[in-house]
């Protein structure tokens, strides 16, 4: 008789996509068989390539051997200290809003790798020859799209992930949106010390590139309404919060006729 409280396996996951860093990495070029599994497996193989390197959940990742004190940081290959100086430059441009180093010091490099393979699986498809594309890790989403051809990218509920929040045109003045907070992996975002939680439940940033959207995305979260402020006023972004009281915030840019519900307008 089988047993009634057995775990069951989670669904297959759907052609073109396949699991990578702690989520769910989806490739989409607008094309179907042989050129399109093609596709699949170029942009499997950086993630894989990033994972082996910088994973913390990975015992034998070159990060985690940097962490355990078993390998110093002048002995990692190139690409894990070029992720760690990208790491630290867009500290120093947050104000600390964003850094790499978590509170017991050991170094975390989640919060730019994935962005990095994300922008590397794209110029991967564009050297392909594909024109139009998305690649989608975990709601983080960079696109290529001829002229008139733009993509329309869902924003899911952060205490909900079955309902959209809000779509936004990727394509034409942006080319990247990235969401931060706790719908996808649940509350992971540190906060300066002292500062509390962070006021909002999650935030989309859209940009013209996915590193740019991924880290502001971040530093808002932890910086909270002042970091919007300052962060939407510095950088070329749109961006869409959503507050503890689920109320919305969203700078001039973010397309109203696509969001779901009101909001104040942040500036």
């Amino acid at each position: 008789m089988p047993d009634s409280t057995a775990t069951r396996l989670p669904p297959p996951l759907p052609r073109g996509a396949f699991p990578a860093m702690g989520t769910v990495v989806t490739v989409r070029t607008g094309v179907t068989g042989v050129h399109a599994d093609a596709a699949v497996e170029a942009v499997a193989a950086v993630f894989e390539r990033w994972e082996a390197r910088c994973s913390l959940f990975d015992p034998a990742s070159q990060l985690s051997r940097v962490g355990r004190g078993e390998l110093a940081l002048p002995e990692v290959g190139r690409e894990v200290r070029d992720a760690y100086a990208i790491a630290l430059d867009w500290r120093s441009r947050t104000g600390g809003a964003f850094t790499p180093h978590r509170g017991d010091g050991l170094i975390d490099l989640d919060g730019v790798v994935k962005a990095l393979a994300i922008a590397e699986a794209g110029a991967a498809l564009d050297r392909a020859g594909f024109a139009r594309w998305a690649v989608d890790a975990g709601g983080d989403v960079l696109v290529a799209a001829p002229a008139g051809q733009p993509w329309e990218v869902g924003v899911v509920e952060p205490t909900d992930r079955r309902r959209l929040l809000a779509r936004i045109r990727l394509g034409e003045r942006r080319s990247a949106v990235a969401t931060s907070g706790s719908a996808e992996r649940g509350d992971h975002i540190w906060t300066r010390p002292g500062a509390g939680p962070s006021p909002f439940l999650q935030v989309s940033v859209a940009a013209a590139d996915i590193l740019t959207a991924d880290v502001l995305a971040t530093a808002i979260v932890s910086g909270g309404r002042a970091a919007l402020d300052e962060f939407a006023e510095r950088f070329d972004v749109d961006v869409l919060a959503v507050q503890r009281d689920g109320s919305l915030l969203a700078t001039p840019g973010w397309p109203r006729a696509l969001t779901g519900r009101g909001g104040a307008v942040a500036r």
